[in-house]
């Protein structure tokens, strides 16, 4: 009796055990807004997040998205549980699941630009109106939120706009004539390969705000977004991995909050976000 009960004993401290170490490795979702091809979200973001495991202990897993339209579903439905996302996916986020953002850049600020082929005779932007621009994707911040907004409201001019997934697929849509302009941000135009770039030229852009941050969901623990902040700013002071920082667009981190984007709540973009069926 005593040596069963000594293994049922054993047993019971090994399944506990068990138990414990799957709880420790509980895998975290990690989505990022397709600003551009799945396959260069998965190069740059890859090695940043297996830094992250290294020197958290955590374990990551990227989610793709085809269309920002699929990745605004997922976040506003909490289905990841880390997100890196524009500035009004912020305040979206926050409303609908309660997001908050942990880190961003503190180096830069965001600018929407609307860009034209160098030889374009467009010089202002109010000879656009009744153009057909493209834009990534309705509710892309900078590139389309924002600029469109903008264009209705300070510039009074009627648009045709076009979705075309991507930031890339937008300045090719302009260096091919498939459109009059695109909206992009200057971080992704700067980006592309300098042929491109010098084919274009910027015609207009958004007052600046905050960059993307990367915001976790409410059942992210406290602790494990501490872990998330401090292992980014590790990143940044070891010169190996600060190019891995700067390949994401966050070459200089820092801890960011909800109060940062709180801001953008007043900018009457309401009219213009179009939420995912």
């Amino acid at each position: 009796m005593r040596v069963q009960f000594f293994r049922r004993l054993v047993l019971s401290c090994l399944l506990g055990c068990a138990a414990l170490t799957a709880q420790a490795q509980t895998t975290w979702t990690v989505g990022i807004v397709p600003q551009f091809p799945p396959e260069q979200i998965f190069r740059t973001w890859s090695p940043i997040l297996n830094a992250l495991a290294a020197l958290t202990g955590e374990r990551f897993e990227l989610r793709s998205f085809s269309s920002i339209p699929e990745f605004e579903t997922a976040f506003l439905s909490g289905e990841v549980d880390l997100a890196y996302m524009n500035p009004y996916h912020a305040v979206m986020a926050y409303k609908a699941a309660g997001y908050v953002p942990i880190i961003r850049d503190g180096q830069r600020r965001l600018n929407g630009i609307l860009v034209v082929r160098r030889d374009s005779p467009i010089t202002e932007v109010r000879q656009l109106d009744g153009a057909t621009i493209a834009f990534p994707a309705p509710n892309a911040f900078g590139a389309s939120l924002y600029m469109r907004a903008l264009l209705a409201k300070r510039e009074r001019i009627d648009i045709v706009p076009v979705y075309v997934k991507t930031h890339s697929n937008v300045y090719r849509h302009v260096l091919t004539a498939q459109v009059e302009a695109g909206g992009g941000v200057r971080r992704t135009l700067e980006r592309e390969t300098p042929r491109l770039r010098e084919q274009l030229r910027v015609l207009y852009q958004t007052p600046d705000t905050p960059p993307h941050p990367l915001a976790a969901h409410p059942r992210v623990p406290s602790a494990v977004r501490s872990e998330i902040q401090a292992a980014f700013l590790r990143l940044a002071n070891q010169p190996e991995t600060a190019a891995l920082l700067a390949a994401v667009q966050i070459p200089k981190p820092v801890a960011a909050s909800y109060q940062d984007y709180a801001a953008l709540e007043e900018l009457g973009l309401e009219n213009f976000v179009e939420t995912p069926d």
